[in-house]
């Protein structure tokens, strides 16, 4: 089970008005949430993915369908000329589709100058999930794995606190 992502309600409400550029580091969920958006709200959406091969072909011929209302390009920066691809392509799609591109932070194109795509999107940054967006079901394993990574500092320099110290029972269901 995946949880509400916290600000999945106004990615929604820019897909309406723009395109969605969702940005971030490796592995924080960006494909998964973006395919939890079509399982969710897009059930006729479709997902492309620049790194599957039939899914690069299928993009560069625009082989999706006219009705689909969400139309996902994953990994789409690694096409070198992916921004001009994307500008024309959303410039004729019909009034009812909506575009989001995820991908790695070079997204943010915002910061460079005489951008062709300016005004045409809106740019989120996917940050790591939170405890509180994991699901409830958390194994002790993951709770380990992230209690591991807080830090106290003692007399005796830095120490590592454990799970049980740094997380109450209730959270494993103890």
């Amino acid at each position: 089970m995946i949880q509400e992502l916290y600000c999945s309600k106004y990615i929604l409400e820019d897909l309406k008005k723009k395109m969605v550029f969702w940005g971030g580091p490796r592995q924080v969920g960006k494909t998964t949430l973006s395919k939890k958006l079509i399982e969710d709200y897009f059930k006729q959406g479709e997902y492309f993915n620049w790194d599957f091969g039939q899914d690069r072909e299928a993009l560069l011929k625009q082989q999706w369908k006219i009705d689909s209302p969400l139309i996902i390009f994953d990994e789409l920066h690694k096409y070198p000329h992916w921004k001009q691809w994307i500008k024309g392509t959303y410039d004729v799609k019909p009034s009812d589709q909506q575009y989001m591109v995820t991908g790695s932070a070079r997204l943010d194109v915002y910061k460079q100058g005489g951008d062709s795509l300016m005004g045409r999107y809106h740019y989120w940054r996917l940050h790591p999930l939170t405890l509180d967006e994991h699901p409830h079901e958390l194994s002790k394993h993951t709770v380990q794995l992230v209690g591991n990574l807080k830090r106290s500092f003692g007399s005796d320099g830095i120490r590592v606190t454990t799970p049980i110290e740094y997380f109450s029972a209730p959270l494993w269901g103890e």
